[in-house]
């Protein structure tokens, strides 16, 4: 099989946001993200020396600075580490927790979406921080020091970005003063413009604190405290012993193979890399690649395999402290079982494949960054504050945004519906539980080395978008710059429907596929930053996702 690295692209259909477009390519190391200004963070870290954790860490700090709709310091994630060639991988586990007053019906029946109730006890500094303790190689301060500048100093705002605060400050569902007072335009037109530079002196102050005292300033020093006074006064949860008691956790990644290629994603509390492993093993029965790939032959029989990965994910996939997950949903010969339950003439009924989950009638915010050195690290993280800019609250004095992740869990027990929403016990909430995610950081390995490095945001539709660059590299032997702007599809069970991304041929595909009894809507899907590495000479290509913005940086 041929290196994915140096695969020649395919004449395909793109989607309006690219086309055409070449990876950056590099030996030495490649960063790419959502933020131009973090991926320059990163790729300064791995010329002073860094390696790919480093710069990893290093990101997620910047982030935190550059990309405030998403990166954070005040959510969680995931960080997929493949150490070097021949080792074994490892995830950092650093997924939010509900506090200690959580109980299971608390959004039963009604829930803010915007308020400091639903956000989770924070994960990402303490996740960063274990990290780079157990695989960093300089030291602590100088990973996080950039971050610390970029919000003393200011950065100039993209047009991305600049349209971004501007819409989220316009609605009218903002209603915290503190963010407003944080992320207020110094212009007379109240608006926001590329070009303007954006400083944020108590986000300084909170990451000087992280690099110069440590990770324990945020959870048990000042910063602490100024959460949970935010959380007292605003009728938050979180108190100063839920922040004490956070830990981020080593956990085994989710493994399989595919087509000769070695699968790693993350692990529960995230259901990315059971889904994933789970459609690749039903894959594996069919010759996908003697159909084009926009074909409805192609795109009926990815969304069955989908539709049966989320049934799973519904039934079973939790937080593993919590909930017992079987084992055989990774296997071979369970994805063999699946495939023969697929007719590749008609779709199946979602309703039909679950008769004993009763189904009542009735904008994720995340991003990912891939990053690779020239010592064959490599890092996949994403992580989230749930909604777009969290639960949009900012504790005075702090400067970052908190999460509204407690919305991730299944807040309605038992209510399962057409529309999507799940009720089903795995995750539902509970004191200290991890909230299921859907995040995917994935690396493929050939001959013990890393090959492709790949995520994506999206909620649900994460996994899906990480499946789609999977099949594309490996079956239909694409560039990763042609992988990562071809359309995307997902279908997560309910809603009962495919939705893709538009082709030049989508009105004739939508046509086909309704004849087999598929419901078809368009809808932009991920913003996954990824990076192609050839096993043989170490040649990286880096290809940033344009749905959104982004930055791929090598040398």
């Amino acid at each position: 099989m041929r290196p994915l690295a140096i695969i020649a692209s395919l004449c395909i259909a793109l989607p309006a946001v690219a086309q055409d477009r070449k990876p950056v390519e590099g030996k030495k190391g490649m960063v790419v993200c959502v933020s131009p200004p973090a991926a320059d963070v990163g790729l300064t870290i791995l010329k002073q020396g860094g390696n790919a954790v480093d710069a990893a860490v290093a990101v997620g700090f910047a982030q935190a600075v550059t990309w405030p709709e998403a990166g954070n310091i005040g959510g969680g994630g995931f960080m997929l580490i493949h150490p070097r060639p021949g080792k074994e991988p490892i995830v950092v586990d650093y997924r939010e927790t509900a506090p200690a007053a959580a109980t299971a019906e608390m959004f039963a029946k009604e829930i803010d979406f915007f308020s400091p109730k639903v956000a989770g006890v924070p994960g990402t500094v303490r996740g960063l921080a274990l990290a780079h303790q157990k695989f960093g190689k300089l030291p602590w301060k100088d990973v996080v020091m950039p971050s610390v500048r970029l919000a003393e100093d200011g950065f100039k705002l993209n047009d991305a970005l600049a349209r971004g605060l501007n819409a989220i400050l316009s609605d009218a569902k903002t209603k915290n003063p503190e963010f407003r007072r944080v992320f207020v335009s110094p212009n007379a037109t109240g608006k926001w413009t590329a070009g303007d530079k954006l400083v944020q002196p108590d986000l300084g102050k909170t990451l000087r604190a992280i690099a110069e005292v440590g990770p324990d300033s945020f959870y048990t020093g000042v910063t602490a405290d100024l959460i949970v006074k935010e959380m007292a006064t605003n009728g938050g949860l979180i108190t100063k012993a839920d922040l004490a008691k956070y830990e981020a956790k080593l956990r085994t990644p989710t493994h399989g193979t595919y087509r000769g290629y070695d699968v790693y994603a993350s692990s529960p509390p995230s259901s990315g890399g059971i889904a994933l492993v789970e459609m690749l093993n039903i894959l594996e029965n069919f010759d996908v690649k003697k159909n084009p790939r926009y074909s409805p032959e192609t795109v009926h029989l990815l969304a069955e395999a989908m539709r049966r990965a989320y049934v799973d994910r519904a039934r079973y996939v939790g937080d593993p402290d919590f909930v017992k997950i079987p084992e055989h949903l990774t296997s071979k010969e369970y994805g063999k079982r699946l495939a023969a339950t697929i007719d590749l003439s008609k779709a199946t009924k979602s309703a039909e494949l679950a008769p004993e989950i009763p189904i009542a009638d009735g904008g994720n915010e995340t991003t990912h960054y891939s990053i690779a050195d020239k010592d064959g690290m490599a890092v996949s993280n994403t992580y989230t504050i749930e909604s777009s800019y969290g639960c949009r609250v900012v504790a005075p004095g702090t400067g970052f945004i908190l999460s509204n992740e407690m919305t991730d869990f299944n807040h309605r027990p038992g209510v399962t519906d057409r529309t999507g929403r799940i009720g089903t016990l795995p995750n539902q909430v509970a004191p200290g539980k991890r909230m299921l995610s859907s995040q995917c950081p994935t690396i493929l390995v050939k001959d013990g080395k890393p090959v492709l490095i790949t995520g994506s945001p999206g909620g649900r539709t994460i996994i899906n978008t990480v499946l789609c660059i999977v099949v594309n590299s490996v079956d239909y032997e694409m560039n990763i710059q042609t992988a990562v702007d071809s359309p995307r599809m997902h279908h997560q069970w309910f809603p009962d429907r495919i939705s893709h991304e538009e082709t030049q041929e989508f009105a004739a595909l939508s046509k086909q596929l309704t004849a087999t009894g598929h419901t078809v809507v368009k809808q932009r899907q991920g913003d996954a930053h990824s990076i192609a590495i050839d096993p043989k000479t170490g040649f990286m290509t880096g290809a940033a996702d344009s749905r959104r913005d982004g930055k791929a940086a090598g040398y």
